[in-house]
């Protein structure tokens, strides 16, 4: 398989990025303003160029031509766990990715983004963000994700944009559900539960029969390492998980009570492998992996963008598909 080029922007702790390489895209940069996050990066795979700086300073032009632009814009400008500012949040990055959409003309560009981007507050917004991606030249797809659709044991939705530049062939379709491969929490996690020897362990993931909540990172200024706030908290409680904090360890052998999570559990709830790392911090470890787009969701997307830029070569023809799929508000829209 031939690989395609990317770059990436806020690429954070690398869930976008590691999916996006098992897709088969070989990351010409990947673009992230803390120092810590570009140290996981680095760590985590040597090889990648990961360029540390705040994205307004980013030149675009060097990378021109490249096959895809991607980033996870950060999400607190629409998240309802904050103000909603939108537009008004200096910390609003979409006018930075269409300026590097322009600026790099990639074949495609892939943005995520929470939820609360598609709230009808955001309409103009975001139909002003989507109008400025189609002017650059490029067909314009959204859709709402959910994690534990692509094999991730966990309540997880996020909003994808997919433009497809105009004179690239191929037709671009969401990918579909992965049907039976999404595991419980008990399940996804009972090996690391036990890991110390655990007698309850085995009981404890019967008990936890269902996907997790959605994970939340929390950010410098609020958030230690727990699992959220208390309705989050409740609903890790029904899964037999004392969300008021974080473990360093698995449960001790003859451990009784409720137990917690630790920062790798959270990980592999996350969809990251069990040999990504995260650093020596454990309140770092929990905002990156709680603020990372799940890896299996980067990929299962990506394979769907590779697909449609490859339409036509010799070595991976395929039909030219349209989707069918209705145009619903908040679901699934392709313009």
């Amino acid at each position: 398989m031939s690989e395609l080029t990317s770059v990436e922007i806020c690429a954070g702790a690398g869930g976008q990025a590691l999916g996006l390489s098992k897709a088969g895209f070989s990351h010409q940069a990947l673009v992230e303003c803390e120092k810590g996050y570009c140290d996981v990066l680095r760590a985590n795979r040597p090889d990648w160029n990961v360029i540390c700086c705040d994205v307004h300073d980013f030149d675009g032009t060097e990378y021109r031509g490249v096959d895809l632009l991607a980033g996870g814009v950060p999400c607190p400008p629409f998240s309802v766990a904050g103000k909603q500012l939108g537009k008004d949040d200096e910390r609003d990055l979409f006018p930075e990715a269409i300026r590097l959409l322009r600026e790099i003309r990639p074949r495609a560009v892939m943005l995520e983004n929470v939820r609360g981007f598609l709230d009808p507050r955001f309409d103009e917004y975001r139909e002003g963000i989507l109008r400025e991606i189609r002017d650059c030249g490029y067909r314009t797809h959204i859709k709402l994700l959910q994690a534990s659709d692509f094999g991730v044991p966990q309540l997880r939705p996020r909003v994808v944009i997919v433009g497809i530049r105009k004179d690239v062939p191929g037709e671009f379709n969401f990918p579909t559900a992965v049907v039976g491969d999404t595991p419980t929490v008990g399940e996804a996690i009972v090996d690391l539960m036990g890991a110390n020897g655990w007698e309850g362990a085995t009981a404890w993931a019967i008990e936890a029969d269902r996907i997790a909540p959605t994970l939340v990172g929390g950010s410098k200024k609020h958030g230690g390492p727990d699992l959220g706030p208390q309705r989050a908290r409740r609903a890790w409680a029904e899964l037999g998980v004392d969300g008021r904090g974080v473990a360093n360890d698995a449960p001790d052998a003859d451990f009784e009570g409720v137990p917690r999570l630790t920062s790798r559990m959270m990980a592999r709830i996350q969809g990251f492998p069990d040999d990504w790392t995260f650093g020596r911090w454990k309140t770092a470890a929990c905002r990156m992996i709680g603020n990372a787009f799940p890896p299996p969701v980067a990929k299962a997307v990506g394979e769907k963008i590779r697909e449609c830029l490859e339409y036509g070569s010799t070595d991976n023809k395929r039909e030219e598909r349209v989707s069918s799929e209705p145009i619903r508000h908040g679901d699934s829209v392709q313009v």
